[in-house]
């Protein structure tokens, strides 16, 4: 059962540790996506939103 409990808390201080990296030191540029920009109101900017 402490073989299990060890395994859990790694998986737990991996993720947490690969979030931090993630969010504070990989570019944002990295993970964005593009997608197309699409408006309720048409083509033309009308400020309803």
């Amino acid at each position: 059962m402490e073989i299990l409990q060890l395994i859990l808390v790694y998986i737990t201080v991996g993720s947490a540790f690969g979030y931090v990296v993630k969010k504070f030191f990989l570019p944002k540029a990295l993970f964005a996506t593009k997608k197309a920009n699409t408006k309720a109101c048409g083509q033309n900017d009308c400020g309803c939103h």
